[in-house]
Formats: structure tokens, sequence, C-alpha cells
């Protein structure tokens, strides 16, 4: 009997430190070999990727808001993980709030798993959440499943998940530092904000809304969480990092043995604050987008490494909360639906400066994966990996439209943009999940537990 169930091929394979020809040997929803292209089993089922494509790691995403349970007219787990097939994503971690309840309390993650099982089409974990008051919660939440924890140091934009200050950090980064959790941050100061916001309570510019979310208010925070780390040993990271001054401070941290690292978004990398157009708030994101020079010295921190990675912070709403009639910046909700389109968006950014396709699988496959310790799991092709895949032409164009979006509000700024990279294929654990058309078959996805992944009926009293 043949060793493998399926093998799938291509002459553009991305492996860890090359792309070469490959055939990719899967069995029992595992990569069990990876061989040269002509080395194949005569009795299993073989899957081509055509000539010109592209055979990549299934993209891990770790910053999504999927709002489900309680706010589910945001989005969904089914909405949000077809979203995520369709674009090469095949686990994602989803956030600790915007759902009601959010997962702050062993109780809030159970309603979370609740909501999530049977409907996700992607393997999905979970991030908890650290409020004010809730030291008490975080051993069980680690022993139930979360994979880290996250804190906002300004408010969130939603009540029952309060954002917190140095005393409160104080009292919890020992007990993340015992656990070895990593604690994930929004990284703005409310002082600084406070001393520019402007008189007026709407605006339809968009430098209104920039000028009131200052630089200063991220790297005041980002010194602020070097500091905390440093004192207590604690693992932090940066996310959806927007303000490129705070680059030289997490490198000299990072030299100095600091556990401290950092992600970016695509919206960061790919708009510039000088052309969004007035009144036009899918574009409205905290911390925002900011200007071109500031977008090309992200870019220098992920080449040189002290940006990680780079994930979507997938944060949609319905659109009546962008308030389009008005086009008002100041009270629009914050937040860019992006799930579906993160490898192309960072691949058509990516070629224009000369960046290579390992390079790419790094910043959205294998660095992400390491983060949340699936490492040895997930985004890689190599032996013993899941065999999550995704089949993609680097080179075809195409134009995003509402009718090509599958998350549940179609409102996003990347509307219009033509973009390259063309995923074709995908697969979760060798089955295939999306050929480019549609999905295929029931929702299988299942459960990110630490490094292990589980049935989600494994994890809820039925």
């Amino acid at each position: 009997m043949s060793q493998s169930e399926l093998v799938i091929r291509g002459r553009r394979v991305v492996l860890a430190e090359h792309v070469a020809p490959a055939s990719i040997h899967i069995r029992n929803e595992r990569i069990v070999r990876v061989a040269d292209y002509d080395d194949i089993d005569s009795d299993c089922e073989l899957e081509e990727a055509p000539p010109d494509s592209v055979i990549m790691s299934g993209l891990v995403d770790t910053h999504v808001h999927i709002n489900d349970p309680g706010r589910t007219e945001w989005e969904g787990f089914e909405t949000a993980t077809q979203a995520a097939a369709a674009g090469g994503v095949t686990t994602l971690i989803d956030m600790p709030l915007n759902s009601i309840p959010p997962t702050t309390t062993v109780a809030g993650f159970n309603a979370k798993l609740a909501a999530a099982r049977d409907n996700c089409y992607v393997d999905v974990g979970f991030w908890g959440g650290v409020v004010p008051g809730n030291k008490g919660e975080l051993a069980a939440l680690k022993n139930a499943g979360v994979v880290g924890f996250k804190c906002f140091l300004v408010p969130s934009g939603v009540e029952e998940f309060p954002h917190v200050t140095e005393a409160d950090l104080r009292e919890a980064m020992p007990e993340l530092a015992r656990l070895n959790s990593l604690l994930i941050v929004h990284a703005e100061l409310p002082g600084p904000i406070q001393e520019k916001l402007p008189s007026n309570s709407s605006s339809s510019e968009y430098a209104v809304f920039l000028s009131s979310r200052p630089k200063q208010a991220e790297n005041d925070a980002i010194d602020l969480m070097i500091r905390l780390s440093e004192e207590f040993g604690t693992r932090v990271h940066i996310v959806h990092l927007s303000s490129a001054d705070a680059i030289p401070a997490i490198r000299d941290a990072q030299r100095r043995g600091v556990k401290i690292t950092a992600e970016t978004c695509p919206h960061y990398l790919h708009f510039e604050a000088e052309t969004v157009p007035s009144g036009a708030t899918e574009f409205k994101c905290c911390p925002p987008i900011r200007e071109h020079e500031n977008r090309e010295r992200l870019w220098d921190g992920l080449k040189t490494g002290t940006i990680s990675f780079v994930v979507s912070d997938h944060s949609p709403c319905p659109a009546a909360m962008k308030l389009p009639d008005r086009g008002d910046f100041l009270g629009a909700w914050g937040g860019i639906a992006s799930l579906q389109l993160r490898l192309s968006i960072i691949w058509s950014e990516s070629i224009k400066r000369g960046f290579t396709l390992v390079e790419v699988s790094k910043w959205l496959c294998s660095e992400p994966g390491k983060q949340v310790g699936l490492q040895n799991r997930k985004g890689s092709i190599a032996e013993g990996f899941d065999a999550d895949l995704v089949i993609w032409n680097p080179d075809q164009r195409f134009e995003v439209t509402a009718t090509g979006l599958l998350h549940r509000h179609k409102i996003s700024p990347y509307r219009g943009e033509l973009l390259r990279g063309v995923v074709q294929k995908t697969f979760l654990r060798g089955r295939k999940l999306y050929d480019g058309r549609e999905l295929k078959g029931p929702p299988s996805g299942k459960l990110v537990v630490g490094s292990q992944i589980s049935n989600f009926r494994s994890q809820i009293s039925e």
C-alpha cells in the first residue's frame, strides 16, 4: 500500500529557505515527506499545481475579530472562516473582544467555543483578555486552552472590555510571567490622544482624525511595555504597529534581550495617509494609517526582522457604523476588514520592493504560527506538519469587488484596488477546502489548543 493518500506537487513550492519543484506527500492529514517533483507513488491521488502557480503553506492569521457570540451581526465564525479559506488562510486566532461576553473568563471562553462549534471552515484558536481585576481568571483561561492574552492601554471602543493602566499591568504581568504566557498589547496611551482631540466632535477630513491619534501615543505605550517586560520578564508582543518611530526602541530592546516582538498589518503597508479621500471612513482604523514615509519605514522594519510578521487585524462592522452618509472620521467605528486579501496585498507590495516568496511565506505563515506555539504544526511545508496548503498564481491580477468578498459586510477600503496574486485552491489538513470558485464540503475546522489541534466537541460539555 502507498505511504501517501494524496500527493500535491508543483514547479514552485515555497520551502523554508528556497523555492523549488517538489512533491508533497500527505497521509492522515499530515505531510509525511517532501520529495523531488517526480518522486510520486503510483497508487495515490495526485493534485497538480499549474506550472505558473505557487504552492505555499496555508496562511496563519493571529489577529482576527470574529465578534461571535453577541455581535454576530458584525461577522460570525461561518462568514469569517469562509473568507479566510478563500484567502488561503487555514489557521486563525480570534481576538477576545467585540463579542459578548468577551473572553476574559472561562465562562466567556466556553461561550466562544459553543458559538464556533460546527461553524468553522478553518482551524481556529482564541486569545484570552486581560482587563482590570481578572488576574484570578488567567491561569484557568490558559488551562482551558487560550493561546495567550490581550490587553488595551487605551479605551477599546466596547465597554465590556475596559483598558488597563500601568497599575493593572503590574498586577497581571507577574502572573503571566509565571504562566509563561504571551501578552499582546494594543499600544496607545490615552494621554497624548486626549491632548490632540479636536474641539469639533466630527470631521470628514482624514488629517483631523490622523492628528487625533499621534505617534507619541504609540511610542510612549511601547516604551512602557518595554520597561515592564524587562522588569517582570513577561513576554510581550505589540499588535498592529503603526508608528515607525517606535521601531528603534523595539530593536534596541530586542538586542538587550527584552522579550518583546511586534507585528504590522496590510493597511499600514499598502495605503498612505496622503491619499485617503475626504469622508472615506472605510479607511478608519486605530492606530491610524500614517504617511508615505512612515509606511516605507515599516517595510524596513520587516526587512530587518524588528517587525516579525504581518496579520490582518480583520475588524469588521455593519456598514452603518462607518457613518457613510456623514463621512465622519471621528464618529465612525475604527476597523478594516481584510481577512481574505492579506496574501494578495502583501505580495502586491512585496514584489515592488524586491522581496521574495520565501520572505512573504515567513511573514504570513511560519512566524505567526511560531507566535502561538504552532511552529512544529502550522506555517511550513515540512514533514510532520499539518497538510495546510494554498495554491495561488502570483502573476494574475484582479480587482477587489464586493461580490468577491466572503466576509459578512462588504465595506472595505480595498474595493476597487487592483491586486496581484489569486488564490486558486486551499487545502486544510489535506482536504480541498476551496477551489477558486466555491467552498467544498461542510465546515471541518478544528480547535487550536496550545500547540495541539483538537475537536471542538472534546472541549465543550454537551
